[in-house]
């Protein structure tokens, strides 16, 4: 067993942060196309006095604003914003705080139905453009289709209707010196337009007319966005679920235990259902708030908010969730939890906060894509003046091959001007320079697999939560309500005065303990009941997490200290402890079960012994981790003996067990886990964990802890099973995997098409890049990384949750 430190003083603690004196905006930024614009966004608002930091999502469309509380409004910041070239608002604050998500599902799918049109307009620009094309074949000629004058009026309908939004984008972020993908790509169709509008109105400068060139160009980024558009919808699947769930109306009724008649009840909207008044659920409805059943029972279907496919049986007393589904019985509940205070209301807020935060494997991404469409302006000057100063007179032999590579095999003359072979390559560079492939790398993936673990019943805050799930290799659990089912019950109650019966040392346990809601306090006060035993007079609680309990009890008819709690507690207060009772407890801690010491006034008067059941999963899930390569240890605040009897239940040895440990001491024990290259998931439960999960590099609770403990946690088991731990690791490793893949592509993709259309191949195999062509690969690389991400959820190495026990 692992010694920790003798004193709190000895131990290195991390300062308690002073009260944040920040407000967190969010707002829905509408525009961005790529990681320039993210980038954009994100320094306009950190050049805003008064902003700490601002986090932007590409997917999502949103930005996360931490300010100095009462500096700034929502709406100075979405000005900003909107000033930039984004249209911006805030998000609402008011009812469930989920309005605004609905608008937005709203508008995504109204999207989507635009998006047919415009994947029609681009597979009609490619057909006419094509047929165009085939008369430089010599396979056909299309009276008026194949005339230059059509595509010369083809490619200006194309600029100004399908391609105006584009163009419009374009310009404004140059015009604002901050030019994005649509700057690239109004800058490469225009130039193609333009000099081709030169070649037909001056035929005796040689060059050749290419009005295709920038309609195919324009139409492959049309077909490539709306493809990219509709993979972001589905990445998009689980927010959008969650969201959908919520019931649009309630049926209210009276009172069901006052009267037997039946109800009709009136139907009203959601947002109209108060706290403590009673709604009826016919099976195959929605239960529209949070509650407990008072009349009738049935299976609920619960699958998307834990995960587990079984429909649970719920009956009076049994508590019910927003969102989840009746299926075989009517059932009358009163409401306990509305809007934003209902599970499912959390829920979406964390699955949407989750989905806002970045991983830090996005920060080199991010940099680069920062300054990246200024390198690509660059490099495509350089190629127009390599290519017309040294280039072409060095090689002139391939500018037949350019002209033809570059107009997909045209014919064309080799006395064309260099202008236009040099004009041809420059554009092909700026199209095909990719940085939306570099911006949705990452959020795609994290979009996906934050997703997918919300539809599985785990709910992960972050991009940065799952990669350092991925860098695990200590997993640190609690004892009691973890490994255990924090469900204890007493077993043994010993008074120890003849003065004193058990019922009386039960009694002045349960009236300390009449204030807590920790496992073994719920035990306590469970058995006092079941004895109708009544709680005595106290004040004066106060309580020291991971110790113990001390109130002023009403005993007797004289107020008197009571002191309820472990062996340290009791010596801190005075109390010391006879060999002879210290014997007689060590015989119940080591069958497992804990023991609570019950002091009065200077004297121990008794002890009881509460046995907690181990969870029937724990011992296969911490021999998985340990068959991972994981080191797993037990932490715990309770007794060594008992401790160590829970430990070989799960097949840990003693130096894998810290116990006796306060809360500060759990810090501590993180710490040195810490300090020593390690990094660590704790799993607990309860308030003396709060700390080290706060300290852990992750911290996982189960959904049934206390609320502090979720409210700390990074991740939240939902479905209240540990085996809910490896699928979370399983969906980290997945996730970080996909966005390791979805770099590797944009970065190599960037590596080898930059260079291949700036013409490195023209002097030896006589090969380049079309701006046509250069366009379609820009858009199959954007679609590529968001398909890619999308194939987590065909991904094996994601089992299903199993279902709770």
């Amino acid at each position: 067993m692992q010694v920790l430190p003798q004193s709190v003083d000895d131990v290195s603690l991390p300062q308690a942060p002073a009260p944040t004196a920040h407000d967190t905006v969010v707002l829905n930024v509408q525009g961005m196309m790529c990681a320039g614009c993210v980038r954009t966004v994100e320094k306009r608002l950190a050049q805003v006095e008064g902003v700490v930091s601002a986090t932007v999502n590409l997917v999502t469309e949103v930005a996360v604003v931490e300010a100095e509380s009462g500096r700034l409004t929502p709406a100075d910041l979405a000005a900003v914003v909107t000033e930039a070239g984004f249209p911006t608002t805030p998000r609402a604050t008011e009812g469930d705080g989920t309005d605004d998500l609905k608008a937005w599902v709203d508008r995504k799918r109204q999207e989507q139905r635009q998006q047919i049109q415009r994947l029609t307009v681009a597979v009609g620009l490619l057909v006419l453009s094509a047929i165009g094309h085939l008369k430089h074949f010599g396979w056909l000629t299309v009276p008026v289709l194949s005339d230059l004058w059509f595509h010369g009026l083809l490619a200006t309908v194309t600029l100004l209707v399908p391609a105006r939004e584009i163009l419009v984008d374009g310009w404004r972020g140059m015009r604002r010196l901050a030019p994005n993908m649509n700057s690239l790509v109004a800058l490469g169709s225009g130039s193609a337009y333009l000099a081709s509008l030169v070649a037909l109105a001056f035929p005796r400068l040689g060059w050749e007319c290419f009005f295709d060139e920038p309609v195919m160009l324009l139409s492959f980024i049309l077909l490539g966005r709306t493809l990219e558009q509709r993979a972001r919808f589905r990445a998009a699947d689980a927010l959008r679920s969650l969201v959908e769930l919520q019931p649009s109306s309630a049926r209210l009724i009276a009172d069901p235990t006052a009267s037997e008649t039946a109800q009709t009840g009136v139907e009203v909207p959601t947002s109209y259902v108060q706290t403590g008044e009673w709604v009826q659920v016919l099976p195959g409805e929605k239960i529209p708030a949070d509650g407990v059943i008072v009349v009738g029972q049935s299976t609920v279907d619960e699958a998307m908010l834990t995960g587990e496919s079984i429909p649970v049986l719920k009956q009076p007393g049994d508590s019910v969730a927003a969102g989840t589904l009746n299926q075989t019985g009517a059932i009358a509940l009163q409401v306990t939890g509305t809007g934003q205070n209902t599970l499912l209301a959390q829920m979406i807020r964390l699955v949407d906060t989750a989905q806002s935060r970045k991983a830090p494997i996005q920060r080199l991404a991010d940099s680069i894509s920062g300054y990246f469409t200024y390198g690509v302006l660059s490099l495509a000057v350089l190629t127009f003046l390599f290519w017309y100063f040294i280039g072409l007179p060095l090689w002139p032999e391939v500018m037949p091959a350019a002209l033809g590579m570059a107009h997909l095999d045209h014919t064309m003359t080799a006395t064309s001007s260099t202008v236009l072979v040099s004009l041809k390559l420059a554009i092909a560079v700026m199209v095909v320079a990719c940085p939306c492939a570099l911006g949705l790398a990452t959020p795609t993936a994290i979009l996906v697999g934050s997703g997918l673990g919300a539809e599985r019943g785990l709910l992960i805050r972050g991009g940065d939560i799952l990669e350092a799930l991925n860098q695990v290799d200590t997993v640190v659990f609690d004892k009691t309500g973890t490994l255990t089912l924090g469900q204890p019950s007493v077993t043994h109650t010993q008074s120890l005065p003849e003065t004193l019966s058990d019922q009386d040392i039960l009694q002045l346990a349960a009236t300390v303990e009449s204030g807590t809601q920790h496992p073994l306090a719920v035990a306590i006060q469970a058995a006092a009941q079941e004895r109708d035993l009544p709680l005595l007079q106290a004040e004066d609680f106060a309580t020291e997490p991971g110790l113990g309990i001390l109130a002023t009890v009403t005993w007797q008819d004289t107020p008197t200290p009571c002191i309820l709690g472990n062996r340290p507690w009791l010596e801190q207060q005075g109390i010391t402890l006879a060999e002879a009772v210290l014997t007689a407890v060590q015989a119940l801690e080591q069958n497992g079960q804990t023991v609570v010491y019950i002091g009065l006034g200077s004297d121990l008067v008794g002890y009881l012994a509460i046995a907690d059941p181990l969870r029937p999963e724990a011992a296969s899930v911490v021999q998985q981790l340990q068959n991972r390569g994981l080191t797993v240890q037990l932490l715990s605040g309770d007794r060594s003996t008992v401790a160590q009897a829970i430990a070989a239940q799960v097949n840990l040895t003693a130096d894998q067990v810290i116990a006796e440990a306060s809360p500060q001491q759990k810090v501590a024990a993180i710490q040195t886990l810490q300090a020593a290259g390690h990094t660590v998931a704790l799993v607990g439960d309860g308030l003396n964990d709060a700390p080290a999960l706060a300290q852990a590099d992750v911290g996982v609770s189960l959904q049934a802890s206390t609320d502090i403990a979720v409210d700390t946690a990074d991740v939240i088991l939902m479905a209240n099973h540990l085996s809910g731990l490896l699928d979370t690791l399983d969906l980290s490793h997945a996730t970080v995997g996909k966005i390791r893949q979805n770099l590797a592509w944009a970065f190599a993709y960037n590596l080898i098409a930059i260079p291949l259309a700036a013409g490195i191949l023209l002097p030896t195999l006589g090969t380049s890049l079309s701006p046509a062509a250069a366009g379609g690969l820009m858009a199959f690389s954007s679609v590529t990384v968001v398909g890619n991400s999308l194939l987590l959820r065909r991904s094996q190495a994601i089992p299903r949750l199993t279902p709770g026990i």
